[in-house]
């Protein structure tokens, strides 16, 4: 019976990981923005549905919105801008553009769909030596965060992330290898995590330029992000995002090749 019944636990774990593996080919697609063939699972209305359902707990978790409406129209003209005359526009994506009033985190981030945000702590930080706004950072940061919209990264990490999970229960119910196969799973997630920021900066590059900003200036950006992390900066390969100086070197690269 011991037997038996483990010949049905694996026969069971193979037909879930073979359905993951056959589920996971039949989701690759090559996107339109990057060239790159990703397994994505979720169309482009359900990735803005996504961002619109997200958008107010996420502008909450960071204080809600920045009350100066002059700042947040900065930010929208900017924001627009890059959207109306890039290949951003022909996204189809509904792109939204937030300033946060946390005035501690340094961070922008982008949800499905085109949910754009800034912290106010970062905004601030945007300025030139006479201590005013430069349209050209923001745009870099603006600009990089739809990179991520028209990457569909978050798209890729839920498609990655329901494969892991159904892979994880196929090793678990064949041999009782659910816990290697999700870490296996984990550092996958870690690496392609990098790779989107680069992309991400690849695509701001080129948003920047055809929007008529100088594309020079998302390296001030990683220099803030830089200094902003301090001396104690968790090494790369502990971090889901690259080191600032290997994106400023990324960001060069990119510069000579769309400039």
């Amino acid at each position: 019976m011991r037997r038996g019944g483990l010949k049905i636990r694996l026969l069971i774990g193979l037909v879930i990981v073979a359905f993951a593996y056959l589920r996971k080919c039949s989701q690759k697609t090559e996107n339109p923005y990057t060239g790159k063939t990703q397994s994505i699972s979720l169309t482009p209305k359900q990735e803005i549905a996504i961002g619109l359902q997200q958008a107010p707990s996420m502008a909450q978790q960071h204080g809600g919105l920045y009350p100066d409406n002059r700042y947040q129209k900065i930010v929208d003209d900017i924001g627009q801008k890059l959207v109306n005359n890039t290949i951003a526009k022909k996204s189809g994506y509904q792109y939204d553009f937030h300033l946060l009033k946390d005035a501690r985190a340094i961070n922008a981030f982008a949800l499905p769909g085109g949910q754009i945000f800034i912290t106010y702590a970062l905004f601030s930080k945007l300025t030139d030596e006479a201590g005013r706004l430069n349209e050209h950072m923001l745009a870099g940061v603006l600009g990089h965060e739809i990179g991520h919209v028209l990457g569909k990264h978050s798209n890729e990490r839920i498609t990655e992330a329901n494969f892991w999970k159904l892979l994880t229960m196929g090793a678990s119910v064949g041999a009782d290898l659910g816990s290697l196969a999700n870490s296996i799973g984990q550092q996958t997630l870690l690496k392609n995590g990098r790779g989107d920021e680069l992309e991400s900066d690849e695509l701001g590059v080129r948003l920047m330029i055809d929007a008529g900003y100088d594309p020079i200036y998302l390296i001030n950006v990683m220099k803030i992000l830089k200094a902003a992390a301090g001396p104690n900066r968790v090494p790369e390969f502990q971090s889901t995002h690259p080191d600032p100086e290997n994106r400023i070197e990324k960001i060069k690269e990119a510069i000579r090749r769309y400039q």
